[in-house]
């Protein structure tokens, strides 16, 4: 993981009809996107954690391409990710976030089948908890690993939040309207 010193993060809060959520990046690309619903000290509480010394400065017009592309998705009319991406997390981590990437839109995948993805197929526990340290909701689509039998699992966004995003890529039906229904 790096940790850069001095660091600035630049944040900015998201809403929609049926949601809120906030953003953050560096200079280097999207660096967390935070759980519907949470407060800023979701943020800010694994921003002291994970990039010990950064200042967090809101900054909209910095954040506003990464908005744009997160409100595209959540509004049914992006599939994909485009911005850059500020990942820090182990080599093991960064390679369970890339076989996320790899999912395609609507489809979901098993933890032992990303186990086996990154090469290490006995080790779906451990993939588990690469999944649930990603810190970049939505461009790195941790909502489409299910259990093996195809049941929803845990998600830091929530069960509800998992299964508004769910639903906007199965049916197309925009995230704010899943959730509303959900």
């Amino acid at each position: 993981m790096e940790n850069r010193i001095n660091e600035t993060i630049y944040w900015t809060r998201l809403s929609g009809d049926a949601w809120s959520l906030f953003a953050a990046a560096t200079e280097k690309g999207l660096l967390f996107v935070g759980s519907a619903g949470k407060p800023f000290e979701e943020l800010s509480d694994w921003a002291k954690t994970r990039v010990a010394g950064a200042e967090l400065v809101r900054d909209d017009d910095r954040l506003r391409p990464y908005a744009d592309e997160l409100r595209g998705y959540l509004s049914g009319e992006r599939r994909e990710f485009s911005v850059p991406l500020d990942l820090r997390g182990t080599a093991f981590q960064e390679a369970v976030w890339r076989a996320l990437r790899e999912i395609p839109y609507g489809e979901t995948r098993s933890y032992s089948d990303i186990a086996g993805r990154v090469g290490k197929p006995a080790a779906a526990r451990a993939a588990g908890a690469a999944i649930g340290a990603n810190p970049v909701l939505i461009a790195v689509p941790c909502h489409r690993v299910v259990g093996k039998s195809g049941t929803l699992t845990g998600y830091r966004g929530g069960l509800d939040m998992k299964t508004a995003l769910l639903g906007l890529e199965r049916a197309g039906v925009p995230a704010g309207e899943a959730v509303r229904h959900a």
